[in-house]
């Protein structure tokens, strides 16, 4: 029986810049950076705190692959990134010249914020209320 997801695969341009992104603009941790080959990595970042699921960085490697880069949801927001306080980390990331491409707005399940990575995947920073933990348990 499959009880969880380990990893979701972020087709990326090159590894240690988006190492860099990640865990110096968004704090992720850097959980394992392994050599396969001389072309590809096993590199697995998280946020600090996660449990279950996380990245697993994969450097695109052929023209189809590199058309995904920034487009893995098509234009749709791809990732939800969970936050207990709003406020503080959306004043951090835009310290640290995180783009931003929706405003912070108040819905019935939440306080969220749109922003974009390196490469132009799409963001939700979100917070729900307290009534609606379990919106993203």
């Amino acid at each position: 029986m499959y009880n969880r997801i380990l990893h979701i695969t972020l087709v990326v341009q090159d590894y240690d810049e988006a190492i860099e992104f990640y865990t110096k603009k968004l704090d992720f941790k850097l959980l394992e950076d392994s050599k396969l080959s001389d072309e590809k990595r096993w590199v697995v970042i998280a946020p600090d705190g996660a449990k279950e699921c996380s990245l697993l960085l994969a450097k695109a490697t052929d023209e189809k692959q590199k058309t995904k880069v920034g487009m893995q949801a098509g234009g749709r927001v791809f990732l939800f990134l969970g936050t207990d306080d709003f406020e503080r980390d959306y004043e951090k990331l835009k310290s640290r010249d995180v783009q931003f491409v929706r405003p912070p707005h108040e819905y019935d399940y939440g306080k969220v914020a749109v922003f974009e990575d390196l490469y132009g995947n799409l963001w939700d920073l979100i917070q729900p209320h307290d009534d609606n933990k379990g919106w993203i348990k």
